[in-house]
């Protein structure tokens, strides 16, 4: 039995805290402030995010600013990327130094560009890249809470490590592979995001199956090849945390991407879209990071490129789709 803290009360946070409570573990789930905890604690369920699936009698409920955090041998982080840093500076000084530490979280920091192990080793210092983790994978967290199987990979550099936090998270319903690539799988759970908003779009332009597929193997290359010149291994993408993701999210109406991208369809506007959106939707800042990283690398990324577009320049998707299937002919394989 491992003593395992959550930081995070969005969807995915309490999902796997939810997950994790009907093993022989330890399972903490902590909130922002105090009174988010009682609340919680009260009621028993998180009815904004996991509104049908009550706490398991084992999941305990606590606050950030509790001693309780420094007792967590692991602690997974399920926050939203453009918070990412600022949550991990807030318990920066009551995280236990031998505690490893995974991030949960698909995106990018819009101001950096990091991925979000990169903001954990920047933020805590005594907390070494052996002990530095990242869950990605087709996880839709609608499927996992009715009790449907679902596979995972977790990452670190240190595969040891990463064998460790596979025992521990593995079961019979959520099945947990490795992966010593851990800036691929953090490229790749990202860059998903982006492709999923292009993937709503399409299908809310009614483009057909033959212009969605071309759209995820289109963006599984563009992926592998930013991957690739970050120092990822271009294998990784075409595991869970690259297709796999892909074909999860670019088809699914609970992925909040998806979705954004249909709304942009239907000439709703990304300040709309944003506005009116419980949960951030990771895409539409990724795409940000993503386009700083690609002028910066000087990586050729059309799909994303459009999408980026379309979300801040006001181009129309209509046009987006004209300047993709316009652009000068070229090899499938670059």
């Amino acid at each position: 039995m491992v003593n395992l803290g959550i930081i995070g009360t969005t969807t995915w946070g309490t999902t796997l805290a939810i997950l994790n409570s009907h093993k022989p573990h330890e399972v903490t789930l902590f909130t922002r402030t105090k009174k988010e905890s009682n609340d919680l604690s009260r009621q028993r369920s998180n009815a904004s995010r996991t509104p049908d699936s009550k706490f398991p009698e084992k999941l305990h409920i606590d606050h950030m600013g509790s001693s309780k955090l420094y007792d967590s041998e692991i602690l997974i982080l399920a926050v939203p990327s453009e918070s990412f840093r600022e949550n991990l500076r807030k318990i920066s000084h009551n995280i236990n130094e031998k505690t490893i530490i995974i991030s949960a979280s698909k995106g990018l920091e819009i101001q950096s560009g990091k991925r979000m192990s990169e903001i954990i080793f920047d933020e805590l210092p005594n907390i070494t890249e052996n002990q530095i983790c990242a869950l990605s994978g087709p996880n839709l967290a609608g499927e996992i809470l009715s009790g449907l199987p679902s596979s995972s990979v977790i990452a670190c550099k240190n595969i040891k490590t990463a064998e460790y936090i596979q025992n521990i998270l593995n079961s019979s319903l959520f099945r947990v592979y490795t992966n010593d690539d851990l800036i691929g799988v953090e490229i790749a759970g990202a860059f998903k995001n982006v492709i999923a908003i292009a993937a709503g779009i399409s299908d809310g332009l009614k483009l057909g199956d033959n212009a969605k597929s071309a759209i995820i193997t289109r963006g599984l290359a563009e992926m592998a090849r930013l991957g690739k010149t970050l120092g990822a291994r271009q294998s990784t993408f075409a595991g869970l945390s690259g297709m796999g993701d892909l074909i999860a999210t670019c088809s699914s109406n609970m992925s909040r991407n998806y979705r954004a991208g249909e709304m942009l369809a239907k000439g709703i506007s990304t300040p709309e879209i944003t506005s009116n959106s419980k949960n951030v939707i990771e895409g539409i800042v990724t795409t940000k990071s993503i386009m700083d990283i690609s002028q910066s690398q000087n990586v050729e990324l059309p799909l994303a490129a459009s999408v980026f577009e379309i979300l801040f320049n006001n181009m129309s998707p209509l046009e987006g789709v004209k300047s993709l299937m316009q652009r000068e002919q070229t090899s499938e394989i670059y």
